[in-house]
């Protein structure tokens, strides 16, 4: 049963990677990498308790920390053209 939970992930991450490259805009493309992220969350956590290793759930959630920060700060570079303070006005 985990074995087809894993290749269903993989063909939708495969999916992903198809939006990534044909998205219509960049906000398209921006959630769908951060959709492939979450499903590499899902395959660090399934593989941890395949192999029976715990430890692996740590790095899923270190994982879904950086993809979600690292989402937020593509969309505020596209949006305000820049990462730190705005700018005066």
């Amino acid at each position: 049963m985990f074995t087809v939970t894993f290749i269903a992930i993989l063909i939708v991450m495969f999916f992903l990677l198809i939006r990534v490259a044909l998205g219509p805009t960049v906000f398209d493309r921006i959630l769908a990498v951060n959709t492939f992220g979450t499903a590499i969350v899902l395959l660090i956590a399934l593989f941890g308790f395949l192999v029976d290793r715990p430890d692996f759930l740590d790095i899923a959630l270190l994982y879904a920390l950086t993809n979600f920060i690292s989402t937020i700060a593509v969309l505020k570079l596209f949006r305000y053209k820049r990462l730190g303070k705005a700018a005066d006005r």
